[in-house]
């Protein structure tokens, strides 16, 4: 289980206006997501409490954190704004704790202080790139067409205080499924709806997101893989929700298409998919698309649509040739498949994985510029920073290979030099990047 960190979330308002910033896309946590300012609380926070009739009955730690963060983030002291007469009224919203399924869980404090007149925020732009008051109606337009990232009890408040601008606290803000019935499911970017079967994919990982798309279009599934029979029923079920039209391979590895085609013959649905994928399963499977519709999909194509823009395929060979991932044709999301991992790191091994073609393959959806990604394992990141430090590790990784290589080292010195810190069991994985980073340096006359 993991540690529940406290935190505070600072909700500011003056008569039907939100205060709200855009996460700047360098931060570890939740790069380019629409958010309320605020931070885990820290020793010594409750040193800043204050008394006044608003703040009786509030955690003097938690009152303290959000007084520390107004003053990092904003340069205002919501202390002096109290005392001073400039708030009317502060409300504890309501308490969201990230669900159990996410590696870094904190308990976050939404508290909503309702201003009398607007301050003169100072923004801390190493913590947003965005900030800016707007209507809650303003807000939700812009989440209606696509255009922000939000985590679900950002998008509560925002719908709730849209309803009731003076509402005084939001009941159910927390993350909540039919845990006996339904898989996880998200949706952090409108109608790109993220479900989160357990699957039998590498440690540390152990979801691999299934991403249900297409409310203008055919409904679109992309790899389903339940690990057992249980959570296949918990995935069909969730499924129904929506409905289905068609399933979407991105690749040929297990983690990706587990029970895909029993669901597809039960749903009575076609699959989609690259011919390098359809040609290894049929050849390690031969039975596996008895009955099933195939439709073979290559660069280019369109396959459905989002809000109203055609949802695109894009070829992303390197860490597996067959592999294809979706995006927006105005480039508001990329569906990356196993380019990157939002929990662990991409392996490139075996005869489908190519090195070369896997910094190719990087450095043209970086090209592309979409403003949110969606890995196979992890949540949705904005910008593409973390293709680029992917791609920037890579270069160095490859540098090390070289210089050990010529220093006359083994692939077992290599692997003992480069991952001694990596959990041993990666380590079969690991010897198989190894092995790519040398075919890539031979290929290039680098290395004999």
């Amino acid at each position: 289980m993991s540690k529940i960190i406290d935190a505070v979330s600072i909700v500011i308002t003056c008569g039907a206006e939100i205060f709200f910033i855009q996460r700047h896309y360098h931060l570890k946590a939740f790069p380019g997501y629409c958010a309320f300012p605020g931070g885990k609380v820290e020793a010594g926070d409750d040193s800043l409490f204050i008394q006044h009739p608003l703040t009786m009955g509030i955690d003097p730690k938690l009152f303290g954190a959000i007084i520390r963060e107004g003053h990092e983030e904003l340069g205002i002291n919501l202390g002096l704004e109290t005392l001073n007469g400039n708030v009317e009224n502060i409300d504890y919203l309501g308490l969201a704790v990230t669900p159990d399924f996410n590696p870094f869980r904190f308990a976050t404090h939404f508290y909503r202080f309702n201003l009398k007149k607007k301050c003169d925020f100072i923004v801390d732009r190493n913590e947003a790139f965005l900030a800016k008051w707007m209507s809650a109606s303003e807000l939700l337009n812009l989440y209606a067409n696509g255009l922000i990232l939000a985590v679900p009890p950002v998008i509560k408040i925002i719908e709730d205080l849209g309803r009731d601008p003076y509402i005084k606290t939001i009941p159910n803000l927390n993350f909540s499924y039919d845990k006996d019935n339904h898989v996880p499911y998200i949706e952090s970017l409108r109608s790109i709806r993220q479900l989160m079967p357990l699957s039998n994919t590498l440690p540390p990982a152990t979801r691999t997101n299934a991403f249900l798309i297409g409310d203008d279009g055919p409904k679109i599934i992309v790899d389903p893989s339940p690990k057992d029979s249980e959570e296949y029923r918990k995935f069909k079920n969730t499924i129904a929700l929506f409905g289905l039209d068609k399933i979407l391979l991105s690749h040929h590895h297990p983690d990706h298409h587990e029970s895909s085609n029993v669901l597809a013959r039960e749903l009575n649905v076609p699959m989609m998919m690259s011919r390098d994928t359809h040609g290894r399963l049929s050849k390690k499977y031969p039975c596996y698309f008895d009955g099933i519709k195939i439709e073979f999909v290559k660069e280019g194509d369109v396959v459905t649509k989002w809000l109203g823009r055609n949802v695109v395929v894009y070829e992303v060979p390197g860490h597996d040739e067959g592999q294809v991932a979706l995006a927006s044709e105005d480039m508001s999301w990329f569906i990356a498949g196993d380019l990157f991992q939002g929990v662990g790191t991409v392996v490139i091994g075996d005869d489908e994985g190519n090195m070369t073609k896997y910094f190719q393959t990087l450095s043209k959806v970086i090209s592309l510029k979409p403003k949110v990604i969606f890995p196979s394992h992890g949540i949705g990141l904005g910008g593409t920073l973390i293709l680029e430090n992917t791609l920037a590790h890579r270069k160095v990784r490859e540098q090390e290979v070289l210089a050990f290589h010529k220093a006359g080292k083994t692939e077992d010195e290599m692997l003992n030099a480069i991952y001694a810190e990596v959990d041993k069991k990666i380590w079969p994985y690991a010897r198989k990047t190894i092995q790519k980073h040398l075919e890539k340096l031979k290929a290039e006359g680098l290395i004999a």
